[in-house]
């Protein structure tokens, strides 16, 4: 493996954007060594990582959900680990757990925490939605602090740390809903669906000779932490920052003055998180794009990812089959841009 380039200077973020936007190109080079396709989905999962959220996967089964997010790992030569989500599953299956070890030398016996899966740098959680919440919500401290608390006892999580959850529609059976507070920690939630046919045949015609990809690792997991600082100093309109709080405000039900059709079909609407995480993940697209200020079409450009799993809607809106796809495109055309459009 090739010794990665030193990082600029803390203070030159000129270089280290540079950096960045290259570095996002080598990623994608290599993910098209394995991955057919999904551009889009590739930026998404780029931009989680930039950022340093989690995301949600979801999609039927057979859409490379899981081999995506190894892929990424491997690029990024970071700690996979993969967790299998059952009915069965428990919380110390995720966390880890207290065993009883006899010391050979003096015979004691004592207790010794086994670190469970979610000590790694990329935890997969591979169809999260097919064991029960209380098993789910395993995951909520260490999404949220990158901690674990175990038997009263607190282990610090090792930087960088990032959890990408599957899951399969929720119409299909066997699957339960993820609990509205969990969906919330999610950056995104990302929609895979279908390759166009040409794309498919590809795919087939790969997975169906002999394969022998090599990945070259893109970054370290110091550089990945560098470039986290550096999209929070990326500076941020007022008027941009108020677009993404009126967005979010406007899908809030009970706001005064909000759209009608949000009072008719949302019964929860969107946090103060989806305002941050349009923000955030609006500077992170700017740096992918080699610009150095967020625009109000990188907010908009990820509304959906950052509304969809956070719209609830009421029977109203299941009734007539709105979906909070089809709200969130309303919203869009409801909430005015600013006129100092940048």
């Amino acid at each position: 493996m090739t010794e990665p380039e030193a990082l600029p200077e803390p203070h030159d973020d000129a270089a280290l954007a540079d950096k960045l936007k290259e570095s996002r190109d080598h990623i994608v080079e290599e993910l098209r060594k394995q991955i057919v396709g999904q551009d889009d989905i590739v930026e998404l999962v780029l931009t989680t990582l930039l950022v340093g959220g989690n995301s949600i996967i979801t999609g039927v089964p057979g859409l490379a959900k899981t081999l995506l997010i190894q892929s990424v790992a491997q690029v990024l030569d970071l700690k996979f680990s993969r967790i299998q989500f059952t009915p069965d599953l428990m919380p110390s299956d995720i966390t880890g757990t207290d065993l009883i070890q006899e010391d050979p030398d003096t015979g004691q016996r004592r207790m010794v925490f086994a670190p469970g899966p979610v000590f790694a740098n990329v935890v997969l959680a591979d169809e999260i939605n097919r064991t029960p919440p209380k098993t789910q919500s395993a995951l909520l401290e260490a999404m949220q602090e990158h901690r674990v608390t175990v038997q009263g006892k607190t282990y610090v999580l090792e930087e960088p740390f990032f959890v990408f959850a599957t899951q399969n529609p929720i119409e299909l059976e066997g699957t339960y809903p993820l609990p509205e507070a969990q969906l919330d920690r999610f950056m995104f939630d990302i929609v895979i669906d279908y390759l166009p046919e040409e794309e498919e045949i590809e795919v087939v015609r790969q997975t169906t000779a002999i394969q022998d990809v090599r990945f070259t690792p893109a970054l370290t997991g110091a550089e990945i932490v560098a470039f986290q600082r550096l999209v929070r100093r990326v500076p941020v309109a007022d008027e941009v920052v108020r677009y993404a709080v009126s967005l979010a405000r406007s899908s809030r039900p009970r706001g005064e003055g909000n759209p009608e059709f949000v009072g008719q079909w949302v019964e929860y609407g969107a946090s103060v998180r989806a305002a941050q995480y349009l923000v955030l993940g609006g500077k992170a697209r700017a740096l992918m794009r080699g610009r150095s200020h967020v625009s109000f079409d990188d907010v908009r450009a990820l509304a959906h990812p950052v509304f969809r799993h956070r719209i609830l809607t009421n029977f109203h809106a299941e009734s007539e089959r709105v979906t909070s796809g089809q709200i969130v495109d309303q919203l869009l055309e409801a909430v005015p841009v600013p006129r100092s459009r940048m």
